[in-house]
């Protein structure tokens, strides 16, 4: 972590009053006199609102500053007990001095102390995530915890649905596959291509040194769809020759060999899109190379990688659907 502040200093001089509760009964005082008189001398006392020129101004009241500057200036100040007697202040109340917050903040009802910092360099906010929460986990004692807000608490709702909203975008594939191809095996051998771009788009980040964030997940999303997109090509070619007569494994050399120049046209093409973002500079500029980086190695293995797998994968994946007719027959 760099540039750690914190809005708290526990070590403020400061006086804690205490109203004698019992010297005020014994003196027919009212105890929520004396906390209004204090509050009205030594704090801020909100009596009401007037009008002037169109404008609402609230009225509060309190003591000059030369009548509050010490402790004893309790004396000068007087409260009536039920008689009408005036009673000095000072004589109902206990003072002693402490250090304290000099700013009581609270979040979500509780008391609480705000820290702020940036992770350092060479470290993602996961990283300095993780490393706060190990370190409070050691320090703070018992009936303390954390509480995240702004970004930090953004990353950590959505840290554990990111690999959720990724599965059901497989899912999703899947079953529009089937739906497409009758069947429910052949679906298997074109998302048997997305960990390929997976693959790459991982190595692209580690080399490049950048991190595992939700840009870099939103990338790979893209990337599922995309590395799909080219084993269609190649599957529905390979279904449509077989029909017409030719053998599995015809079927998917022939389907390579026609349908590689569009897949690496439009993959290329594609891939150059995304380079300004990848080489990008200026404000938000990281959140540009997670995706960008991560969206180019995808698309490169799978091109060129996933490409020389994907006939296999249709061959292997139509020889096991043929056995199971098989055997159900």
């Amino acid at each position: 972590m760099v540039g750690v502040r914190t809005t708290l200093n526990a070590y403020v001089p400061q006086y804690r009053v205490l109203v004698n509760t019992e010297e005020a009964k014994a003196k027919s005082v009212n105890v929520s006199d004396i906390y209004e008189t204090l509050n009205a001398t030594f704090g801020n006392y909100y009596i009401n609102d007037f009008n002037l020129y169109g404008r609402t101004y609230k009225v509060n009241i309190a003591s000059s500053g030369d009548f509050r500057k010490d402790p004893q200036d309790l004396d000068k100040v007087f409260v009536r007990d039920n008689e009408g007697n005036l009673i000095p202040v000072g004589s109902l109340v206990n003072f002693t001095k402490v250090t304290g917050a000099d700013l009581a903040e609270r979040f979500n009802l509780f008391p609480s102390a705000k820290i702020s910092g940036q992770p350092a360099p060479g470290y993602s906010s996961g990283d300095a995530i993780k490393a706060i929460e190990e370190v409070a986990a050691e320090v703070l004692p018992e009936g303390y915890s954390l509480g995240w807000i702004g970004t930090a608490y953004q990353e950590k709702q959505i840290a554990s649905s990111s690999s959720l909203a990724f599965g059901f975008g497989m899912v999703l594939l899947y079953l529009i596959l089937a739906a497409q191809y009758g069947k429910w095996t052949m679906p298997i051998s074109v998302i048997l291509a997305v960990p390929f771009a997976i693959f790459g788009a991982i190595v692209a980040t580690l080399l490049r040194g950048l991190e595992n964030d939700i840009y870099f997940q939103i990338g790979l999303l893209v990337l599922a769809g995309l590395a799909a997109k080219n084993a269609i090509l190649i599957v529905e070619f390979a279904m449509q020759k077989k029909e017409e007569g030719l053998s599995t494994y015809g079927a998917a050399i022939k389907a390579a060999k026609i349908r590689l120049r569009p897949i690496i046209m439009t993959s290329l093409a594609f891939t150059l899109g995304v380079v300004p973002l990848a080489v990008s500079s200026g404000a938000g500029a990281a959140s540009r190379h997670s995706i960008g980086t991560g969206v180019i190695g995808g698309m490169l293995a799978a091109t060129f990688i996933a490409i020389v797998f994907i006939p296999l994968f249709y061959v292997w994946i139509s020889e096991l659907g043929f056995k199971k007719e098989e055997a159900n027959r």
